[in-house]
């Protein structure tokens, strides 16, 4: 590890570094159980909250899942739609979990959910094994490129601890995991009912030798998966504050630029380059929340002060001279689409790409994506709901961007339906070819 890297996980550690969780798998297979016992057995459930959902349990086991579930919809049905998003915090981390969908029909919310995750949990049904949905949400943990993927091998109370029925799901797994562009595997076996190796380690499964899925994502390295060589910093607002002079004159006594960094590592005296006028200064100084700061790496949100008044504003960008994102007006990406309304060539939509905002126009969908088999639909001329493509759109303005492979901020946009306001796809930058 750099010395870069070990400070920054250093200080990590010092604020509990947060990981974002996204849990994915087949129907149920025991998503919402998992959160909800991870919350119980970490103490982050109240008394009353625990009371509510045993009364409203049936059977012998306390319903955790009833934690998570918060529509009606989902409690009647016993199915998660809606991305459940929850807080927890151990001595070392906090955590954001969300629960995503895992009906074929609710894929937009997984992808909605899994966008932000550093760790993805593929749950799998001991019983059942690897099933279509289980494929078709590793795809997408891949594809959004989320650098941590662990399998929890769930229900194995119902196959009698098996370790050959684990084995049999753990190779199954690892070798379709070998077709996918994921740096990082783990299995584990687990019951999210009983509580089994997910807190702590299980007495039923002696033949099992790693860590409990809860010391895992403690433990899990994700400060090296920011990307600290690219320097990229949005701006997102410029601070002027009005102070009155001694002749009650108002004048700017500040001017800083606020966001957050999204790559690299900002410190005061370094050159940048602001886009898209392509004017170069240096950084004057940097403050936080609690005062200057000496370096600004991902994802702190920070001001930053430059030594030459310039011409910044909302939408600009910050980067280095000799490490420049792309300026283009052409985008080549693979497009997850989330309207019922059909996305088709010649239409046209708004794009908010980082804390800039363009209009754009689709110049052609070059094909659609059978996320379960991976085969290409060259024939398709749309995408339907819940659809993944390859789409290329053509801007009004000039996009500071990157391959999503290389930052994920810089490297995805949103696709906004203009007569509606409403957000109708998503993207991620591919690489040129």
């Amino acid at each position: 590890m750099s010395a870069l890297s070990q400070a920054a996980a250093e200080i990590a550690t010092a604020r509990k570094d947060i990981l974002r969780i996204a849990t994915a798998g087949s129907v149920d297979d025991g998503k919402s159980t998992l959160i909800g016992r991870l919350l119980f057995d970490s103490k982050a459930v109240f008394e009353d909250q625990y009371a509510a959902i045993e009364r409203a349990s049936r059977g012998d086991y306390v319903d955790l899942a009833l934690l998570t579930d918060g529509l009606r919809a989902e409690r009647e049905q016993g199915i998660t739609i809606d991305v459940a998003y929850r807080y927890f915090t151990t001595p070392r981390r906090t955590f954001i979990l969300a629960d995503t969908p895992g009906h074929v029909q609710y894929t937009r919310n997984m992808v909605t959910g899994a966008s932000t995750a550093d760790l993805a949990i593929v749950l799998v049904d001991a019983r059942k094994g690897m099933v279509e949905q289980s494929r078709r949400h590793a795809f997408l943990a891949s594809l959004l490129r989320v650098p941590h993927l662990v399998v929890a091998v769930n229900k194995m109370d119902l196959v009698d601890w098996s370790e050959s029925v684990y084995e049999g799901i753990r190779e199954e797994f690892t070798a379709f995991a070998t077709k996918l562009e994921v740096p990082d595997v783990t299995v584990v076996p687990i019951s999210a009912l009983q509580g089994d190796n997910v807190v702590t380690r299980s007495a039923n499964m002696p033949w099992y030798e790693g860590t409990s899925l809860l010391h895992h994502l403690e433990h899990v390295h994700v400060a090296s998966d920011r990307n600290l060589v690219d320097t990229r910093f949005p701006v997102q607002y410029v601070i002027r504050p009005q102070v009155l002079g001694p002749d009650s004159a108002a004048f700017h006594d500040y001017r800083g630029y606020a966001g957050r960094v999204s790559g690299g590592v900002l410190r005061p005296g370094d050159e940048v380059q602001v886009l898209p006028s392509g004017l170069t200064t240096t950084i004057a100084g940097i403050d936080g929340p609690d005062g200057p700061v000496e370096a600004a790496f991902p994802p702190m949100s920070v001001t930053v002060r430059l030594t030459d008044d310039l011409d910044v504003s909302r939408g600009d960008l910050i980067c280095r001279p000799q490490n420049a994102p792309q300026v283009t007006q052409d985008l080549d990406a693979m497009v997850c689409w989330m309207s019922d309304q059909p996305l088709q060539a010649r239409q046209r939509l708004a794009v908010k790409h980082t804390t800039r905002s363009v209009r754009a126009m689709v110049k052609d969908v070059q094909y659609r994506l059978d996320v379960n088999t991976l085969h290409r639909d060259l024939e398709a001329g749309s995408l339907g709901l819940n659809d993944i493509g390859r789409v290329t759109l053509r801007t009004t303005q000039p996009l500071f961007v990157d391959d999503y492979h290389r930052n994920r901020a810089t490297g995805r946009f949103i696709l906004i339906d203009e007569s509606t306001n409403a957000t109708v796809g998503a993207g991620m930058l591919t690489p040129a070819r």
